[in-house]
């Protein structure tokens, strides 16, 4: 069950107790770990069926922050859950360097104070591993453990972990059972459709998902080898959630309030997941909220901006060390925040129909730009929109060293005075091929995990 962030000493010291338990047991190798053949599935608990239950209520509706590649630090999960985010996830932690004791992967583990109800992910093929894994994440104060079974990058499936998992069914469900039935905690699973376009699978994998005890399946509406090159395959996605009773979760391209509203109104899901909408504004949580899109200025965006540099300074500390820390983060939001552009519903609403693939339908909104004319904005807002690449680092340095929102202001508004003219040129001046190649890189890295 999802609990709020303080009073849980009472269940940390029971999760400690049967940390120690597992701890004393002997361990399988890991060629023993998942058997290749199982007389049976693990009965799933009472408590945890119970578990399960509570969970599924608690992120019935909601528009859901997904596990994002080097997005989803703890600054910006803060951030989202300040415009309203009720259920977010981790980026994927490698179960293996966890248990080790790597200082990187046990730093994903930390859970924001305002954030209300927090999955961690993470990436394993043992069942030991996950669980011991589970083990800590629920110690650190996370609601569910989410494993990842979506991940295409090559980091992640020459370990045999992420989205290569889908391959074998069989063997996946008994890795998900073994965890499931293990855990203090509820277990999630995170899916593509499949490996490729000849190999969907995900009608018999969330079939055997849901036998094995998943408390909640996300279904990435495209395959591991489509990554982010089409739309994500909703109408697939809504069938499977009908043919089966495990609650499923969509995801993919979903950009604006009205999106999301139509995902979880007509495809029968428990809830939307959100990766690269919340990247270019984090304020999607509160859109979705009240059903209209808010169109921050330039300035109520720089006061956004700013505020992820106050949760960063607070997060890393306000010094040398703690800035190196932020701006390996800070510069590279700016790939996707000089993506924002206001897209009213009845300007956008049908087009959206047409153009569902979110890298095609932002690149249209970026041409008409609403009748505008990007030299016809003011400085700032022409700043802020600006994709260079070369202006993300001298932006995230005026952020940093502002002293209030409106200082921020007037310091990125002298940027634009000195530097904008050039960025401006510099952009328009490369070739077409490698901006759409820039852009493609950018868009595939945040969501990455699955």
């Amino acid at each position: 069950m999802c609990r709020p962030w303080h009073g849980q000493r009472a269940a940390r010291s029971s999760v400690a107790a049967q940390a120690a338990e597992l701890d004393a047991m002997p361990q399988p190798s890991p060629a023993a770990d998942v058997p290749p053949t199982m007389p049976e599935l693990l009965p799933i608990p009472d408590e945890q069926l119970a578990r399960n239950a509570a969970l599924v209520e608690r992120l019935r509706g909601q528009l859901i922050l997904a596990p994002l590649t080097r997005g989803n630090h703890l600054p910006f999960r803060r951030l989202c859950a300040s415009f309203g985010a009720e259920v977010t996830y981790s980026e994927m932690a490698f179960a293996r360097q966890l248990l080790k004791g790597d200082r990187k992967e046990l730093a994903i583990l930390r859970r924001a104070e305002n954030e209300k109800c927090y999955g961690v992910q993470i990436a394993t093929n043992q069942i030991g591993e996950g669980v011991r894994a589970g083990i800590k994440a629920a110690e650190a104060g996370a609601d569910f453990l989410d494993l990842n079974c979506g991940c295409p990058i090559y980091e992640a499936t020459r370990r045999g972990l992420g989205a290569v998992l889908l391959r074998k069914p069989k063997k996946l469900q008994r890795l998900v059972n073994g965890i499931a039935a293990q855990l203090p905690i509820p277990l999630t699973v995170k899916i593509r459709l499949g490996e490729n376009a000849d190999k969907i699978n995900v009608g018999e994998v969330v079939g055997l998902l849901q036998e094995a005890g998943a408390a909640v399946v996300t279904v990435h509406g495209r395959t591991m080898e489509q990554r982010y090159k089409r739309a994500a395959d909703w109408d697939l996605v809504q069938r499977v959630a009908a043919e089966h009773t495990v609650p499923l979760v969509g995801n993919g391209d979903v950009l604006t309030q009205y999106e999301a509203r139509r995902r979880l109104d007509s495809h029968g899901l428990l809830g939307v997941m959100v990766g690269r909408g919340a990247l270019i504004k984090p304020w999607l949580f509160q859109e979705v909220k009240e059903g209209r899109e808010l169109a921050p200025t330039s300035a109520e965006r720089v006061a956004i901006y700013r505020q992820l540099v106050t949760y960063m300074k607070e997060h890393f500390r306000d010094d040398a060390r703690g800035k190196r820390s932020a701006f390996y983060f800070l510069p590279w939001h700016f790939n996707f925040f000089t993506r924002y552009r206001p897209m009213p519903e009845a300007v956008y609403g049908a087009a959206s129909l047409q153009q569902p693939l979110l890298s095609t339908r932002w690149d249209s909104v970026a041409c008409s730009e609403l009748g505008e004319t990007v030299e016809g904005l003011p400085p700032l807002e022409r700043l802020l929109r600006c994709e260079n690449e070369a202006a993300f680092g001298p932006i995230a340095e005026a952020l940093w060293e502002a002293s209030s929102d409106d200082d921020a202001v007037a310091a990125l508004e002298r940027l634009a005075a000195q530097n904008l003219q050039q960025w401006e040129e510099d952009s328009r001046g490369r070739p077409a091929d490698d901006r759409d190649r820039e852009r493609g890189r950018q868009r595939d890295e945040p969501q990455a995990q699955g």
